[in-house]
Parts: C-alpha cells; sequence; structure tokens
C-alpha cells in the first residue's frame, strides 16, 4: 500500500479525472478499505479541496461543481511540460486559443524558479517551430466538450459532415480523442450504427452531453491512435516518399524526427523515407534540412516541389 501522502495525491488526481465515482471502485483503485477511503477524503478537505460525499448504496465521491480550489502544486518536471504543452498550443490547430495560451505561457514562465526558466529558454532556442500552414482548425469549445465527455463516460450527441459532404446526426460513446499530424479524431463507438467509429473534429458541430454514463467497450485495436490510422489508411493510401539527402544521417534525423526514417548511406548522404496523406508535409520538411537532396520516388513528389519553386521564384522576381 502506498503511503498516506502519495496516496492522497493519487486520490485526488483520480477524482479530477472522473465526473463522479462510486466509493467501491474507488476504494478498489487505491487498494484501500472503505474507511480508508473516507479518512483519505477528510485529508483532501483539510487542505481545502471540496469532495462531496453521496450516501447510500450507491453512493460515492466528486469534486464540487465550480468550487474554488486551492493553487495546483506541480514538479519541476510536470512544469516544464507545461510550459512545452502551453507553447505548441500558441502555434497549433485548436482556433481560439492562441492567445490565451501565449498569456498562461508568460504567467507560468514569470512564477518558474530561475533554473526551469532556463531550462525553457534553452529548449525555446533550440527548437525550430514547424509551420503547417492553412490545416483545418478545431473548434476550443468542440475540442474541451468532446474531451469532458471521454474523461466523464458520458454519451454523447452530435451533427457530423462526412468526407463526401452529407449530413448527419450521431450519438455515441466517446472513447480518447487523437491528435494526428494537422487533425484532430475522436475515437467512439456509434449506437447509431453499431459499431467503431473516428470523427475528424473539424468536422464535427454541437456537441451535446447527454448525462448518460455507459460501461466502455473494448477498442478493436492496440490504441485509440492505431485505430486512426488503420481507418485512414483505408481511405487514403498513404504516399510513401523516398529521398536521398546530402547531409549525415544524424542531422536529418534530429530535424525530422519521428515523421520520418533515416537510414545512413556513408557519412555525408543518408536516405529519407516519408509518409503522408498530402505531398505538403515532405516538401516543407525537405526544405527545412538546408541540404541538396534527390527524389527516388514518388514522381509526383518532384511535381509538386516544382510547382513550389515557382511560385517561390515568382515571389522574389521582385525585389531582384
Amino acid at each position: 500500500m502506498a503511503n498516506t501522502s502519495s496516496r492522497t495525491l493519487r486520490l485526488l488526481s483520480l477524482l479530477q479525472t472522473h465526473r463522479y465515482w462510486p466509493g467501491t471502485e474507488l476504494a478498489d483503485r487505491l487498494e484501500v478499505s472503505v474507511r480508508t477511503l473516507r479518512r483519505d477524503v477528510d485529508r483532501l478537505r483539510e487542505l481545502g479541496y471540496p469532495v462531496e460525499a453521496h450516501r447510500g448504496v450507491d453512493g460515492g465521491y466528486q469534486l464540487a461543481a465550480g468550487a474554488a480550489l486551492p493553487p495546483l502544486l506541480v514538479d519541476d518536471e510536470e512544469a516544464v511540460a507545461l510550459a512545452v504543452g502551453l507553447r505548441m498550443a500558441a502555434q497549433g490547430s485548436v482556433a481560439g486559443i492562441e492567445e490565451s495560451s501565449v498569456r498562461a505561457l508568460t504567467k507560468v514562465v514569470q512564477v518558474m524558479p530561475p533554473r526551469l526558466r532556463r531550462r525553457i529558454e534553452a529548449l525555446s532556442t533550440a527548437t525550430v517551430p514547424t509551420v503547417w500552414g492553412a490545416g483545418p482548425t478545431v473548434d476550443a469549445g468542440v475540442l474541451t466538450s468532446v474531451a469532458q465527455a471521454c474523461r466523464d463516460e458520458e454519451r454523447l450527441r452530435f451533427a457530423y459532415k462526412a468526407r463526401d459532404g452529407e449530413e448527419s446526426a450521431r450519438y455515441v460513446e466517446p472513447h480518447r480523442l487523437v491528435s494526428l499530424g494537422r487533425r484532430w479524431y475522436l475515437v467512439a463507438y456509434d449506437l447509431g450504427r453499431h459499431g467503431w467509429r473516428s470523427f475528424r473534429l473539424d468536422r464535427l458541430d454541437g456537441p451535446l452531453g447527454t448525462r448518460e454514463r455507459f460501461r466502455p467497450r473494448e477498442l478493436p485495436a492496440d490504441d485509440a491512435a492505431g485505430f486512426v490510422r488503420q481507418g485512414i489508411d483505408s481511405i487514403v493510401p498513404p504516399l510513401a516518399c523516398e529521398v536521398v539527402v546530402h547531409a549525415p544521417a544524424g542531422r536529418v534525423r534530429d530535424r525530422v524526427g519521428r515523421w520520418g526514417t533515416v537510414e545512413e548511406i556513408d557519412e555525408g548522404r543518408c536516405r529519407l523515407r516519408m509518409t503522408s496523406d498530402t505531398l505538403d508535409w515532405p516538401a516543407m520538411a525537405l526544405g527545412s534540412l538546408g541540404a541538396d537532396f534527390e527524389v527516388v520516388h514518388p514522381p509526383e513528389l518532384v511535381v509538386h516541389l516544382r510547382d513550389w519553386a515557382t511560385r517561390f521564384t515568382r515571389a522574389t522576381s521582385a525585389h531582384e
């Protein structure tokens, strides 16, 4: 059994992940008796956390809605992760939160001790941001509403526009949100179609919680991201690109990260392979390398790069 302080933090974490926890289920998760759970709840109340108790056979606990919580305490690694996440949000694809993310990031960095502030500043200096261009954006309200339904295991209704433009009303059991490439997806069990589906959030409108809780079903995949990838691959075959880059493999690997695989040819050259549902991403990645390269395949990438080169030449010709 965990010590009292760590168990109390674990209890607080669990209470923050669900709107309501049955008492017996919460005690099982903490591996303690119901009596010990009541003592831990009392300890949280003494610290100022407003935990409500519901009596009876189906009794349980939840944090009071809308209550002002005590200041949030985070360790060093969590503080750095929070700052990195806010920085990404300020450059991300969720509409309406860019400015608020910048304001929140400023506040977080200001209250950090100097040693952590230096880590954040070093990370900012050493990182090259990726500019995705005009990709689909997601309304922040839609994102948070769907995320809360996933967290609370609450059935959800919304309007959805399919890839072919067909509109429909959906009634689902939300499972997970997945951020993949430049898009957000909801993985859910569609009660109207009796099967698992993935929904692009930029095509989803008016999500409405039903206050109906459900018992989670088993996802027919190893994880939610894998399920989304399977669906994408079955609709749009990914474009496989192969390029020989005139730069050391380590340098190229640092630039492209997990978005490509790099194989060393010799000290000054490497083979870069990427897959994508559009040629824009490989073009941007190759442009960021700062090195010469030759396209092995597909020929469509050559045409795409030539088109980009023509536009760039036009943009700079007026300044010659």
